[in-house]
């Protein structure tokens, strides 16, 4: 069959291998090797000096007082909301990860959803101020797929009300906000550093903050709620970063500029090959302002070209190419958190959550994968109505 046929019609798939929707890009063993034996012989497999190294170059970088590493970004989620001593309800997008909102959960709080803003897909600041309560103690607002939140307005929003702001900066590492790293601004920002994230530990978070009666209730609820004195303070959990974690983060954030800055260079190839196609939307990143592109997504306007999101994600399936519908359920539609739906619609977050698709991207990823992603979209755009009915039969 030719080339120019989609697979799903019969064509060769563009690629032989799973083009998968993410790939870690971490140093070599030779880099490593040495200090990993330090590790091993010392026995100093946490709380060691790789941990207080990779807190102080995290720091240095955010421009920050405090970089306290964590197990996850959920548990610095967690420590943070507990630290800050929230109570009652909290505002929170519901496009987003499940882990956002189940800190807060896990914390005895209450998420209060309020709706996104469709170009930019993070928390709308006048539907944050519109779903306030007299027992909203926060706002939790989210730097999506590493595009940085409206953080000016929000925090002016915060500061009407007199609550706290906190960002779930997950995606956050080589996001830049005005120029600057994210992470100084609000209360608190809280890091993940899974391996689908541009700064990597294998798993881990940092919480990053300028207050420091904050900074040291997180660096004890780490410990148990344990002061140094074996006195539970608080109630608090394990949450410690190992060593080896902790010296794979100081290895991967020498790669975070660079990793940063090839991402934004395969979008750019993404919005010049896709944008001559009709129906297809962008996440819109304000001028001075730069996204980590943790994720890159697409919105789709199936009217326009002739396919909705899930026969494209289906037909880009038979072509090799992997692909997640984020968010899909959003968070106030799923089982555990959808009875704190107070009624309130989220038109915004619905449709984004049934137009939008993420497309593979990596650091390293090459303007070869790039293209043929994109000529794939295409092809399978120009045999739309033979695609659609291919896959009804299917």
């Amino acid at each position: 069959m030719s080339s120019n046929i989609p697979a799903v019609l019969g064509g060769k798939p563009t690629f032989d291998q799973m083009i998968s929707i993410v790939r870690p890009v971490l140093p070599s063993f030779d880099h490593l090797k040495l200090e990993v034996s330090g590790i091993l012989n010392g026995g100093m497999v946490t709380k060691g000096r790789h941990l207080r190294a990779f807190e102080d170059a995290v720091a240095q970088h955010l421009k920050i007082k405090h970089a306290i590493a964590v197990s996850s970004c959920t548990t610095g989620l967690m420590l943070t909301y507990q630290g800050l001593g929230l109570a009652g309800d909290v505002v929170v997008p519901s496009f987003t990860f499940m882990a956002t909102v189940s800190a807060l959960v896990w914390a005895g709080l209450r998420p209060v959803y309020a709706d996104v803003d469709r170009g930019t897909t993070n928390l709308d600041p006048a539907a944050a101020e519109a779903a306030i309560t007299p027992q909203t103690s926060a706002i939790v607002a989210v730097h999506n797929f590493g595009n940085p939140a409206d953080i000016e307005a929000l925090q002016a929003v915060a500061n009407r009300h007199g609550l706290k702001l906190i960002f779930d900066a997950a995606h956050g590492f080589g996001a830049l906000y005005r120029g600057r790293p994210v992470g100084a601004q609000g209360d608190a920002h809280v890091y993940s550093l899974s391996p689908t994230k541009l700064l990597i530990t294998g798993e881990g978070g940092i919480v990053a903050t300028n207050e420091d009666e904050l900074a040291e209730r997180v660096r004890i609820g780490r410990e148990y709620g344990n002061d140094g004195h074996y006195d539970s303070v608080f109630a608090g959990f394990n949450a410690r970063m190992p060593e080896f974690n902790a010296l794979l983060g100081l290895h991967s954030l020498k790669m975070l500029e660079d990793a940063a800055c090839r991402r934004n260079e395969v979008v750019d190839i993404y919005h010049e090959q896709l944008g001559r196609l009709p129906g297809i939307g962008f996440q819109v990143v304000k001028n001075g302002n730069r996204c980590s592109y943790k994720d890159f997504s697409i919105t789709m306007e199936p009217e326009a070209f002739g396919l909705n999101r899930d026969e494209l994600a289906q037909a880009l399936a038979a072509e090799n190419i992997d692909t997640r519908k984020y968010y899909q359920p959003p968070v106030h539609r799923q089982t555990a958190y959808a009875h704190y739906t107070n009624g309130q619609p989220l038109p915004e977050t619905e449709w984004l959550s049934n137009h939008s698709l993420s497309l593979p991207i990596w650091s390293h990823m090459s303007d070869e994968v790039a293209l043929g992603i994109c000529a794939t979209v295409s092809r399978i755009h120009e045999h739309c109505r033979a695609v659609q009915k291919a896959l009804v039969t299917a």
